[in-house]
């Protein structure tokens, strides 16, 4: 597959996606507590319109969305159908195709999503508007936590990296469910079934074999449109539209690989001699007609489904979440101190990340173990599986995501302050004893290497 984006697969050598995030993280941080901490807040809510007439494509009950709301709800829909493309390939071939592969993550994942909200209950005031907060520690940042996990990936089993990334994945899942449910009201029942009608058209084209992706995208950007006023939260098209995206290849591979030869069998083969290779290659149409028919033919041995993903890949890890990292880590931290992690929200959060997810993923896997349900992750043992357990607890993208649902910045920016800071110190404090954990427990070289 061509590589579309050239500049991307450069920085990509150099710094990858978790380092990207911390970045854009920093930064923002940094700027919405200087002088131009006002421009930076003034510049999200400016308003965003793709207009036709009286028509605005990015609008909510009338309302042009800011700039703000256009990454949260339109590009972190983008973000959930690459999790919803994942998720999906991880159900039909990958590690949750069965439940044999798939018990362990994912009753890691259920203590990992139900310890955090117990601690953050009990821990937070019992205020109504405070506890909209429970799911925020909830969810487990598969950038940032395989980021740090891949400092020590020449010393870690290969089964904790599969048991982190797949936990992640669960967690992803378990997060989306939240948001469907815990963040849906005002329901517009026009637009509900205007969605289904757009569902049943994406399913029936899959049924019938449409692998064209323009068809995907399109039919998906007015289901997200039907989303968005309809009360469902709008990322969840995203979702979607990714289990209705195609995973197949109907005839299989050996019908387009034989097509190929036979193509490039028919096609004129020349030898350019040094004195000619500066001359320019004039095709004939047949020829150019034969290419395009071996790049289709290429195409079709790539699923629309892992084509799709693989095409997702770079925006949503280089743009996408560093962007979303910049417009929402800039926590206001005039008059806050780190006393806000001491009380309330932050102190709710930063618990629920570092202890409620570290204690949920380790009791309830452990208990599995016991029971004889599940086995642990192979070459593991228990202080380097309790060091995995500890990088749960780094909860950043969709942790900011539900913060953001949870206390609309309008409304209630202390709230979502305090609860930025305690994602921010939760997610650090998990990522600095995690790695410490990691570097004391995991053997001094990958146990795969040594039994070769």
């Amino acid at each position: 597959m061509k590589n579309n984006y050239p500049f991307l697969s450069m920085l990509r050598k150099y710094v990858n996606s978790s380092v990207l995030l911390v970045i854009a993280s920093v930064t923002a941080l940094i700027i919405a507590n200087s002088p131009w901490g006002d421009i930076y807040r003034t510049i999200w809510e400016l308003p965003i319109s793709l207009s036709i007439g009286g028509f605005n494509f990015f609008s909510h009950d009338g309302h042009a969305m800011s700039l703000g709301t256009f990454i949260n709800d339109f590009l972190m829909a983008i973000f959930f159908l690459s999790v919803g493309l994942e998720i999906k390939r991880e159900v039909l071939c990958g590690e949750l195709s069965s439940l044999k592969k798939a018990l362990a993550p994912v009753i890691g994942a259920c203590g990992g999503m139900l310890l955090p909200v117990i601690v953050f209950f009990l821990v937070c005031p019992k205020n109504p508007v405070m506890e909209r907060g429970m799911a925020i520690p909830m969810a487990t940042d598969i950038a940032f936590s395989l980021g740090c996990l891949s400092v020590f990936s020449k010393r870690c089993p290969l089964g904790l990296k599969v048991f982190l990334a797949t936990l992640a994945v669960a967690d992803d899942l378990g997060g989306i469910l939240v948001i469907a449910i815990r963040y849906t009201e005002h329901l517009n029942m026009g637009y509900i079934l205007a969605a289904f009608l757009i569902v049943g058209i994406l399913c029936i084209g899959n049924w019938r074999g449409v692998r064209t992706k323009a068809f995907y995208i399109n039919t998906g950007l007015i289901l997200w449109y039907c989303m968005l006023n309809s009360g469902i939260h709008s990322t969840i098209a995203g979702v979607v539209l990714a289990f209705c995206i195609p995973a197949n290849i109907p005839r299989g591979t050996k019908y387009y690989i034989e097509r190929i030869r036979h193509q490039l069998d028919h096609f004129p083969s020349t030898v350019v001699t040094y004195a000619d290779r500066n001359k320019p290659v004039v095709l004939s149409d047949d020829e150019i007609a034969l290419l395009k028919s071996v790049e289709s033919s290429s195409d079709h041995l790539v699923s629309p489904l892992q084509d799709m993903e693989d095409m997702l890949k770079m925006p949503v890890n280089y743009h996408i979440i560093p962007l979303f990292a910049f417009a929402n880590a800039g926590v206001n931290l005039a008059g806050m101190s780190l006393m806000s992690l001491f009380s309330g929200v932050g102190l709710a959060v930063f618990l629920g990340l570092l202890i409620g997810k570290f204690c949920g993923v380790f009791s309830f896997t452990w208990l599995g173990i016991k029971l004889g349900i599940i086995q642990m992750p192979e070459n593991a043992n228990w202080k380097s599986f309790a060091s995995i357990c500890m990088l749960c607890g780094i909860g950043f993208t969709v942790s900011m995501f539900m913060a953001a649902l949870s206390y609309p910045s309008a409304e209630h920016a202390d709230l979502l302050n305090d609860a930025k800071l305690g994602i921010l110190c939760g997610t650090i404090a998990s990522a600095i004893v995690g790695c410490f954990m990691l570097n004391a427990f995991l053997p001094k070289e990958n146990p795969d290497e040594t039994s070769k």
